[in-house]
């Protein structure tokens, strides 16, 4: 197992880099969208959480990430003696008619193609997804975590409808900024799996051709329904059906041990041997949390319901050998915050690879 960091985008810094490498880091897992675009957040560092209207406006639906930029990041990454595993997120102006089977659906399907390539093509070998119409919404922030530190949950549903112009908790149409907001038709089950499908057999073969591994996140808050809308894995056996519906080695898990423990189904260790064994993780995310949704808190990585170390025991027992980053963490109560909460969960991580057996 190797031990990444994620940076927001405007965070992939020399600093930052530095920083990783210093908290004993080898890989960095880089998010392209910035998510901090317009909007209201509590601060540039720290986990998105927005408003009725999401997190802010989605990027330039005429400019996709060019391969140029993608082999600056990877670049820029190896300067620092790292290694750049994956992107995690397409940007919603580039694919959103994917998820609510809009017009633009063709279109959207051929941007992810060639953002694959190009990632293929920059020598990236992970993409990481999150196949959601509503997105990560409905999350809070408070002083939740040890000694009141600052840290993100979810406080109750939120069933506000999710107005037209919006997809994946981002501002994709501006102009509805402007006028008054109109619910966005809420879709069924089927139709978002039938959705998810299309999309896997459209883009899978272009992933495998290109070298790179599509990982999806399972829902984030995982409830079965956000903003009216319906969720694809909000429970840890919904996973499985992501893989029986595609075989292609390029279908793959970004596995993320937080939102599955906050599902109200299944014990987490036996989510975590089902589909270790099966070898399809892409990279894990691994934080701690406490309470399931509706009502949920993020917490120390030492300090939450679920026993990291015997996560990590699990993993190495069934060969994982991918990237595990702390997805999220506490603030600290310090001049640097978001890099001391940090700091923590990886040392934390450190340590605990480091003392497995067998290692």
């Amino acid at each position: 197992m190797k031990l990444g960091l994620g940076l927001y985008r405007h965070m992939l810094t020399p600093e930052n880099f530095a920083f990783a490498k210093q908290a004993g880091a080898t890989h960095i897992v880089a998010h392209l969208v910035d998510y901090f675009r317009g909007g209201n957040h509590v601060g540039p560092d720290d986990q998105p959480t927005g408003t009725d209207w999401g997190w802010g406006l989605a990027g330039d639906p005429e400019q996709l990430w060019t391969l140029e930029e993608l082999k600056a990041v990877r670049s820029n990454v190896e300067a620092a003696g790292l290694k750049l595993e994956a992107i995690e997120n397409f940007d919603p102006a580039h694919w959103h008619d994917v998820l609510l089977d809009g017009p633009k659906r063709s279109l959207h399907i051929e941007n992810v193609k060639t953002i694959v390539r190009r990632m293929g093509e920059a020598g990236i070998p992970i993409m990481g997804y999150n196949f959601s119409i509503a997105g990560v919404a409905g999350r809070t922030k408070g002083a939740y975590a040890r000694g009141s530190a600052p840290a993100v949950g979810m406080e109750g549903p939120y069933d506000l409808p999710m107005p037209k112009g919006m997809a994946w908790n981002m501002v994709v149409d501006p102009a509805a900024l402007r006028r008054p907001p109109v619910p966005e038709p809420t879709a069924t089950d089927a139709q978002l799996w039938s959705r998810l499908q299309r999309f896997l057999d459209d883009v899978l073969p272009v992933a495998e051709k290109a070298g790179v591994r599509l990982a999806l996140h399972p829902d984030d808050p995982p409830m079965p329904s956000i903003r009216g809308q319906p969720r694809l894995v909000y429970q840890p056996q919904m996973y499985q059906r992501v893989i029986d519906l595609n075989p292609s080695p390029s279908n793959a898990l970004e596995f993320c041990v937080g939102s599955l423990a906050e599902m109200t189904e299944g014990d987490i260790y036996d989510v975590v041997d089902q589909y270790s064994r099966q070898h399809r993780l892409g990279y894990v995310h691994l934080r701690n949390v406490r309470d399931k949704v509706p009502n949920y808190k993020e917490t120390f990585i030492d300090d939450g319901d679920v026993d990291i170390l015997r996560v990590l025991a699990i993993l190495q027992r069934n060969g994982f050998e991918g990237v595990i980053i702390p997805d999220h963490a506490p603030q600290m109560s310090c001049a640097a915050p978001w890099h001391a909460g940090m700091a923590y969960a990886l040392g934390y991580l450190k340590a605990g690879i480091q003392f497995l057996p067998n290692r």
